[in-house]
């Protein structure tokens, strides 16, 4: 086997395994955070018994989602981007759907729903309340899930309106809540308590978002899904099982972890696409506790700001900003700069190539906006990266076409070696000096190809951006797979293909997947095939192969693999012309089958 024809059988097989493997089998291992403060003891149960009820009071077996829902005074969410509404009692944020999100590709019927009321085993709301530490106030008098506002200005929630809630504890505390929302995705809720009871009192101000019942995942190994904050400049990312394991506290059915903070930071869950985040505002220092109870099925993160002195006559205000909504690139960023909310860009999952999956979305993300079409950027983008490399990928296809005129004297120095394989090698090195041949520069230019490769992919899978994001003709979500399917003739058969959950799944094969088996068989006939019976049949199937591994992957990414093969094709042809070497493409092609029907006689 010559030292080129291994070469690159090497790097195609690395490839190939490398993708089985990263893809297939082994899964990466959690991300290694800091260990948090874990509560326990009597601190935490003193904690816990001292804050307010939560929500979960107000659920009752009987109660479904559409009485919630009009059961008692609510107030309208209105915006571009939102939609639902809140309630007054307790002061609940749980009813929000995202009006620029169908559930659905095509059908604008049903809209994505974020938050939902409580339910028996399900729900996602938001809250604020006050609680007593030093315990000056009795937990009946401070506001809680079940609290009767009443609603002092405001009869909608909007970009341009906001509603302001007040209650009277009917004990010398007057409570003032003041809910406000932008044009995105960012609430803002001022809460505000005035002292008139003739002495002094400790509060502290808390907000929480609960989710009853285990949310449904995708349970992809590269997308995190669960707890997801920044404390202290530190990413925390815990996913929902995690978070049913038992603490060191021993507590049967529940696990607790406390952050303490002074730097600033935010808490929240995140899922595929959306998000909610509790960022407090004008103090950087404040404890979050993250809590899976077993008894009421409630997974619950929330911020706990420093509890405060407030004497008689004085008041106290406390601002939180809660993020509910989609991960887009452009909200999210412009929230950490205006907001100065650290790390918040990194709630989008770039995974352990960061250093690549950040830079190329960002210019996906940009071609995007210039050209109207993600498809096309993918292509544009395609075209970057092989401008780039292309110096890289120049010198390897020169120094292949330089290994192609050693052919002669190598054979002549395999003749003279024989079986003394030192010798050999020892003449191939003096041969590769003199001639200034590097054999393993062809490698190079391919091996690159993978990690870009793993990048683009998981840009493609967790950005929303690629979301029901259409190309042409029947490409209308290039987060998913080719719809169309070899099965059928591509639509012209009457019968339906398998489903995503089906194992034939991989048999079901786009247009696309088979355009870039195509174009990677062509890119190899610009060369004879391997003399070696073995590495030619293992040549001729890696593109069928590569084409049935990748079919069920998202149409995005396979595109990008038939446009970077299309590309490579007409680089490596430009470059053998111009060093003298004529590829035969058809003549490769008809003796390939020629070979094939010698070996079938």
């Amino acid at each position: 086997m010559d030292e080129q024809t291994r070469n690159l059988l090497m790097a195609m097989g690395l490839s190939f395994l490398v993708i089985m493997v990263w893809f297939m089998l082994f899964p990466p291992p959690e991300p290694e955070q800091a260990r948090p403060e874990t509560i326990g003891g009597s601190t935490t149960a003193e904690a816990d018994t001292a804050l307010p009820a939560t929500p979960d009071r107000l659920a009752t077996p009987e109660v479904q989602p559409e009485a919630m829902l009009a059961e008692g005074q609510r107030v309208a969410i209105e915006s571009d981007r939102v939609s639902g509404s809140f309630r007054v009692q307790g002061a609940l944020i749980d009813d929000l759907k995202l009006t620029d999100y169908n559930v659905r590709l095509n059908d604008a019927s049903e809209k994505f729903t974020l938050l939902s009321p409580i339910q028996p085993d399900a729900g996602y709301w938001i809250f604020n309340a006050w609680w007593s530490p030093g315990g000056s106030v009795e937990p009946g008098r401070l506001p809680y899930a079940g609290t009767e506002w009443r609603v002092t200005n405001g009869a909608k929630l909007t970009p341009d309106t906001s509603v302001t809630l007040t209650w009277d504890n009917g004990a010398g505390l007057i409570f003032t809540r003041k809910l406000s929302l932008d044009g995105n995705y960012m609430f803002t809720v001022e809460q505000t308590v005035a002292n008139t009871t003739g002495g002094a009192i400790d509060l502290a101000a808390y907000a929480a978002i609960a989710r009853k019942g285990r949310p449904d995942t995708r349970g992809y190994f590269i997308l995190h899904e669960g707890h997801i904050a920044s404390f202290d400049g530190e990413l925390t990312q815990v996913t929902y099982d995690n978070m049913t394991e038992q603490d060191d506290t021993n507590t049967p059915g529940v696990h607790s972890e406390r952050y303490t903070v002074s730097e600033g930071g935010w808490t929240g869950f995140t899922d595929h696409y959306w998000m909610t985040n509790l960022i407090p505002q004008d103090t950087p220092a404040f404890t979050s506790v993250t809590e899976w109870n077993a008894t009421s099925n409630r997974y619950q993160t929330d911020v706990r700001h420093p509890s405060v002195i407030i004497r008689d006559g004085d008041s106290h205000t406390v601002v939180t900003k809660i993020f509910a909504g989609a991960k887009e690139y452009d909200a999210i960023r412009e929230y950490e700069g205006h907001y100065g909310v650290s790390q918040f860009i990194d709630s989008i999952d770039w995974g352990w190539f960061f250093f690549l999956t950040k830079p190329i979305f960002r210019v996906l993300h940009w071609l995007n906006l210039q050209i109207g079409n993600m498809g096309w950027a993918i292509i544009a983008l395609t075209l970057i990266i092989k401008a780039a490399l292309f110096p890289l990928a120049y010198r390897s296809y020169v120094m292949m076409a330089k290994m192609k005129d050693l052919q002669p004297e190598m054979e002549k120095i395999k003749e003279r070696a024989g079986d003394n394989r030192q010798n050999l090698q020892q003449e191939m090195m003096e041969l590769y000096r003199d001639r200034k041949v590097n054999p393993a520069s062809g490698c190079l230019p391919i091996l690159l190809q993978i990690p870009i490769f793993f990048s683009l992919y998981k840009v493609i899978f967790v950005t929303i951006e690629l979301r029901h994001a259409p190309f042409i003709w029947w490409i209308r979500d290039l987060s998913a797979p080719d719809p169309t399917s070899i099965l059928n003739l591509f639509g012209l058969l009457p019968w339906g293909v398998p489903d995503s959950t089906s194992i034939f799944m991989f048999l079901s094969i786009g247009v696309f997947p088979v355009l870039m088996g195509i174009t990677m068989w062509l890119q190899q006939k610009l060369n004879p095939a391997p003399a070696d019976p073995m590495q030619a049949t293992i040549f001729a199937w890696m593109p069928w192969i590569f084409m049935f591994m990748l079919g069920s992957f998202a149409s995005g990414l396979v595109i990008y693999w038939v446009a970077n093969n299309t590309i490579t094709f007409i680089q490596q042809y430009v470059i053998m012309r111009s060093q003298g070497i004529k590829p035969d493409v058809f003549g490769n092609i008809i003796e390939g089958f020629r070979r094939q029907n010698r070996a079938k006689e």
